[in-house]
């Protein structure tokens, strides 16, 4: 029997799970759970859409030491990589590599409110493909 079993979360390890996912929810658009609550042990970023998996936040005690071994791509939904990554610094957000090029190609390597690295890539539109 062949079958897809989708991905349900992306969790990460969080000092404070409300905080972080607080970022995640305002960086994706999605929502924080209505119960979810500051101190809680456990925080899910739901996308609420069928079949596209949340963010999942839980509290660990140690901290983040080395660099992930999975990272997410963000590709802005509008505007452009620029406008979007001084929008990400703005929530809290800093930037750890910038591999922008002079001829506008390119991403930015950035990390939210502890640690956790992702990338900003150009939009569709710069991309040509919207």
């Amino acid at each position: 029997m062949s079958y897809l079993n989708p991905v349900r979360h992306i969790t990460f390890d969080a000092h404070d799970p409300y905080l972080v996912a607080g970022f995640w929810a305002a960086l994706t658009g999605a929502s924080l759970q209505p119960d979810d609550e500051p101190g809680d042990d456990e925080v899910l970023v739901d996308p609420g859409v069928p079949g596209v998996p949340g963010l999942l936040f839980i509290r660990v005690p140690d901290a983040k030491t080395v660099k992930n071994r999975v990272h997410l791509d963000i590709q802005p939904p509008a505007g452009t990589r620029d406008e979007e990554v001084r929008r990400l610094t703005g929530l809290g957000a800093r930037i750890v590599d910038d591999r922008r090029s002079t001829d506008g190609t390119g991403w930015v390597v950035m990390a939210d409110p502890e640690g956790n690295e992702f990338c900003v890539e150009r939009s569709a539109v710069e991309r040509g493909l919207a």
